[in-house]
């Protein structure tokens, strides 16, 4: 899909196609471009008549577009992991941009041990196909609020926030977010993007995901299956 902002391309995103609309949102939330619902004017799906292809490219038109620096985008620095800089340039230029999270939710574990489960019953395209990424948005008490799917990781969170943003519901503060997979670093700050302070992922993080969640403010739970999670970051909100 080619996202382009005020018919300008900016991306061209390898995705699962649906949910286009958010994903661009998504897509811009995290890389800075928006903060919120307010800063988007319309969402566009581009169609040309007779195009191969078509509807694979969203059009974003800005609330203020005389804003927008297309210089500034920073996908090829946050998200990339083969940028070549150091893991401490890493978080220092993310916090630059936005400041560790102060949320005072607390979530019970036994809550926490409860969300693999279902997710894993809304997970209906990876039943088809057993190859998809999923990210989940839960309330502290364990309610299921959406889900989204993706072939990767970075555009099902991507989708989900979209979501949020759309629905007016960013920032996601006193939220917990549940990955089907690993959490990277990447997934981290897409996360604090959304303002969420919770993170939970079935798989492991990596030492950089886990020295950002600590830098953030937010909390990291790994490895969370059957009756056991490891907790790597931010133990104080869980009870």
């Amino acid at each position: 899909m080619e996202l382009r902002v005020e018919g300008r391309p900016v991306a061209v995103l390898m995705r699962t196609p649906g949910h286009d609309r958010e994903l661009a949102t998504g897509f811009l939330l995290t890389e800075g471009i928006i903060k919120s619902a307010k800063d988007i004017f319309d969402v566009t799906t581009c169609v040309e008549p007779g195009a191969a292809g078509d509807g694979n490219a969203v059009d974003v038109a800005l609330t203020h577009p005389d804003s927008f620096d297309f210089e500034k985008l920073t996908r090829h620095v946050f998200t990339s992991s083969s940028c070549g800089i150091c893991s401490k340039a890493s978080i220092e230029a993310v916090l630059k941009k936005r400041r560790p999270l102060h949320d005072d939710v607390r979530v019970k574990s036994s809550v926490l041990l409860a969300l693999p489960e279902r997710l894993a019953r809304r997970q209906e395209t990876f039943k088809s196909t057993g190859g998809l990424h999923a990210c989940a948005l839960f309330s502290a008490e364990g309610k299921l609020l959406e889900v989204r799917e993706d072939v990767g990781r970075h555009n099902a969170l991507d989708k989900l926030l979209g979501w949020a943003v759309l629905e007016k519901r960013t920032p996601l503060h006193g939220h917990v977010l549940l990955l089907s997979g690993r959490t990277s670093f990447e997934m981290m700050q897409k996360a604090q993007a959304g303002g969420l302070p919770v993170v939970a992922a079935i798989s492991a993080p990596s030492s950089l995901a886990v020295e950002f969640a600590r830098e953030s403010g937010q909390t990291l739970v790994g490895f969370l299956r059957g009756r056991s999670m490891n907790v790597y970051a931010g133990a104080e909100r869980l009870t």
